[in-house]
């Protein structure tokens, strides 16, 4: 996985712990779920990219 894809998932993994902790610390429900899916989103690209990584060997 190259460094830059590494630390761009790696930042919006923390966006969406932020945005799910901001809508559980004031109740809004729609910005916590929201907050869990990017941090879904960030998972599945690492993954992506681990298995393209894997491809090259």
């Amino acid at each position: 996985m190259a460094t830059d894809d590494k630390v761009r998932n790696m930042a919006e993994k923390a966006r969406g712990k932020a945005k799910e902790a901001t809508g559980r610390a004031t109740g809004d429900r729609t910005m916590e779920a929201k907050g869990r899916g990017t941090q879904m989103k960030s998972d599945l690209k690492q993954a992506a990219e681990k298995l393209k990584d894997a491809g090259k060997d």
